[in-house]
């Protein structure tokens, strides 16, 4: 009997599927501690997480090469040894050699990646020389390290002017007045954070299976705007209107929130 109740509650604990959960869990932060992989250190990141200590030998690693794209910004791909990536964990207890990337900017997040290759738009970076630093996290959020520092990988890149790449050129560029039109949405939902406090009140976005939403943001802090199930995010920089257009090719409910301050925006309700 008690062995009964035991399978019972174990079963209860993951779940009909067993999959860790995506959220953290109420009363909790996205940093919390939830595995008993390496030792968990008091120090931290540049960006508050705290550190996993794991052994030199078999410890994750990651090499970062960015790439001109041919119409667009570049093309980045993290090259990882010892490790994978596992987007349905997230938020889940660290695993051995597991988990997801941070990809910063100067020392500014930019977004978070859950697999080898990334796009970056051009718009998303200044004039000048910048360098892209890319750091491995456990699914708890702890980030990788190795005799005290995180695990990550850093590439050098230049554009020559905004959104210009050095070396992209297109031999077929239209005339200004033959430029294409930006994406079009059949819904707009403007949102603006300010002091922690979200304007207008979060409410239930509807929309039709098939249509495009324009999540258009602007928060008085650096923040990391995330569409759940649809696994989109984009970067907000503080005081900076940003615009995330979405395809709703998916029913159900979805929470649009911040990643930094936690704070729920709108529910995208898609039937």
């Amino acid at each position: 009997m008690l062995a009964l109740v035991l399978l019972l509650a174990g079963g209860a604990a993951t779940g009909c599927g067993g999959r860790a959960t995506t959220h953290h869990k109420p009363g909790t932060s996205h940093e919390q501690a939830s595995g008993g992989v390496g030792t968990l250190l008091t120090a931290t990141d540049a960006t508050g997480h705290r550190l996993r200590e794991v052994p030199a030998q078999g410890a994750p690693e990651v090499q970062l090469t960015a790439r001109p794209d041919s119409e667009d910004g570049w093309n980045l791909q993290l090259a990882v040894t010892n490790y994978r990536f596992t987007p349905d964990s997230t938020g889940g207890a660290a695993l051995p050699g597991a988990g997801h990337a941070h990809l910063e900017l100067d020392g500014r997040k930019l977004a978070r990646l859950y697999g080898p290759w990334f796009h970056l738009p051009a718009a998303q970076v200044p004039e000048g020389t910048h360098t892209l630093t890319v750091r491995l996290y456990a699914d708890d959020h702890t980030a990788w390290a190795v005799s005290g520092k995180p695990v990550e990988g850093t590439a050098q890149l230049t554009a020559t002017a905004p959104g210009l790449p050095v070396g992209h050129s297109h031999g077929d560029t239209p005339p200004p007045s033959q430029t294409p039109a930006p994406e079009q949405a059949d819904r707009t939902v403007t949102i603006t954070v300010r002091d922690g406090k979200v304007s207008p009140a979060p409410a239930r976005t509807e929309l039709r299976r098939g249509e495009r939403v324009a999540l258009r943001v602007t928060s008085d802090r650096a923040d990391t705007l995330h569409v759940h199930g649809y696994d989109k995010e984009l970067a907000l920089p503080a005081g900076q209107e940003a615009t995330l257009i979405l395809t709703a090719d998916r029913t159900g409910l979805f929470e649009v929130e911040t990643h930094e301050s936690s704070l729920v925006l709108t529910q995208l309700l898609v039937r």
